[in-house]
């Protein structure tokens, strides 16, 4: 009898980054992002840490297509996406935003008007574009507000209307440049818990990229840090390694420490 045939074991390929960055540099009159390379890959959650000026918000337009680099790639899965359609992939809530959307707009329009990544809402109303902004208020926990004027809503109200706004298009990537500046303790509080259950979520939650200046807002469901200096990467990888004093000096150019106590951390200037 002859041997028997081994069966071919078909391998299984790798999953893609959700988002990849090579040697990606901003040079205005100066320098402001130098050769910074990142991966996101999938289940992570990440805050991107810096001082004023560090190029923290440079980097974040730069990934969503809204500052086009000097040289190096923004590849999206195994897409290498032209520069003007990187809005549509990855989902950005900013102050930018917010302060060009009309105060007569609803809740609801605004939330549309991430469907083609667009600011304010005009034409025929697709009926499947309306299912997905009823599922995304719905998921932002403001569909009591669906018919409110932007103009009338608070600004924590605002910053989780904007979070169903850039969720309208699917994106591979959330952003959310900064989002408790200019909310009092309380809202701040309110939103970063909202903020995790979101990410927490078992299906559906949005990769996320959390931008701050503050340790303190870094939540619980985040598993990874990057820190940003002048343009360049300070280091990047998980919290438990990254997350450390000797790194935050480097990060902030001050002689600070940092504490961790009931899951949240503290930054003390010494």
């Amino acid at each position: 009898m002859g041997a028997k045939k081994s069966k071919k074991v078909k391998s299984k390929r790798e999953p893609k980054p959700v988002v990849e960055i090579k040697g990606l540099t901003v040079r205005y009159d100066r320098v402001v992002l130098r050769k910074i390379s990142w991966k996101i890959e999938r289940g992570e959650q990440w805050v991107l840490l810096g001082s004023n000026g560090s190029g923290k918000t440079t980097l974040l337009m730069s990934m969503a297509g809204y500052v086009t680099p000097t040289r190096g790639d923004v590849i999206i899965g195994d897409e290498d996406v032209a520069w003007s359609e990187l809005r549509k992939r990855i989902g950005v809530v900013s102050a930018s935003v917010a302060q060009k959307i009309d105060p007569s707009e609803t809740v609801f329009e605004v939330v549309l008007s991430g469907k083609n990544a667009m600011i304010n809402h005009w034409g025929k109303i697709p009926r499947e574009d309306r299912k997905a902004a009823k599922k995304a208020l719905r998921k932002v926990e403001v569909e009591h507000l669906r018919n409110r004027p932007w103009g009338v809503i608070s600004q924590g109200e605002r910053q989780r209307t904007l979070v169903g706004r850039a969720l309208m298009c699917k994106p591979k990537l959330l952003i959310l440049d900064e989002p408790c500046a200019g909310l009092d303790p309380v809202a701040r509080e309110d939103f970063l818990e909202f903020i995790n259950r979101l990410a927490s979520r078992k299906k559906g939650a949005p990769t996320l990229v959390l931008v701050t200046h503050h340790v303190e807002e870094i939540i619980p469901s985040i598993t990874h840090a990057a820190l940003l200096n002048e343009g360049e990467f300070v280091e990047a990888g998980p919290v438990e390694d990254t997350l450390k004093t000797s790194k935050l000096r480097k990060t902030f150019g001050e002689n600070v420490s940092l504490r961790k106590a009931a899951g949240r951390y503290r930054l003390k200037v010494d």
